[in-house]
């Protein structure tokens, strides 16, 4: 599985960036707000720092309008991935993103038949939301699957992105089920190293260390 983080926090991304686990990130509109910073010059950054793709979102809901605010976005860094709604609009505009070569990411996924959609329309990749899905007391994980499903039934190439993720068992279910690509906030992909086994042990073995009284290197 393909580890993206959900964040604009530049800070966040240069330090998961140089543990080498981080193969992406997403953003959108809230939180390019919640950065406090300029879309263009923080994206801009990101796609600096990180070699895999970057999502940067168009807030058009018009098909022209998408395509013109995409053209814009593409020329921010090469590794931009244009992140559109599941709409008809987002979908005709991801048919022609994908057409000319850009990578496209469409967000808001809550069924499978719109991730069909989506695959249908060349999306490199489809979020489904699993978050927001377990608020309605929806099994998110359910989606995945059918999503799964589906395409591998027809040999796919678009990735599955699951998002809206809240917990590390997001995480691990996701990957169990087969998701590409889980993207994270911060928080959580932190907390996948943790058990409080390897805790304890470390602190057994470095308290044993100690007796010895010797040094490495």
């Amino acid at each position: 599985m393909k580890f993206f983080v959900d964040t604009a926090d530049v800070s966040e991304i240069r330090e998961l960036n140089d543990t080498g686990l981080l193969d992406g990130v997403t953003t959108n509109p809230s939180l390019i707000m919640k950065s406090g910073r300029d879309i263009v010059e923080v994206t801009k950054e990101i796609c600096d720092i990180v070699d895999g793709p970057v999502s940067a979102e168009v807030t058009a809901t018009e098909y022209k309008e998408m395509l013109t605010q995409a053209a814009f976005l593409a020329k921010i860094a090469d590794n931009i991935c244009i992140k559109l709604p599941l709409t008809m609009d987002g979908l005709k505009a991801c048919k022609a993103l994908t057409s000319d070569g850009h990578k496209t990411n469409v967000t808001l996924c809550f069924s499978a038949n719109q991730a069909l959609l989506a695959a249908k329309a060349g999306a490199t990749f489809i979020s489904p939301f699993l978050g927001r899905l377990d608020d309605m007391g929806i099994d998110g994980m359910e989606l995945i699957s059918e999503i799964r499903t589906i395409y591998d039934n027809y040999d796919f190439d678009t990735e599955i992105l699951a998002a809206s993720i809240r917990t590390v068992n997001h995480v691990k279910d996701a990957a169990l089920i087969g998701s590409d690509v889980a993207t994270v906030p911060p928080a959580i992909l932190k907390a996948l190293v943790k058990h409080p086994l390897t805790d304890k042990g470390l602190d057994a073995f470095l308290a044993d260390w100690a007796k010895t009284g010797q040094n490495i290197g």
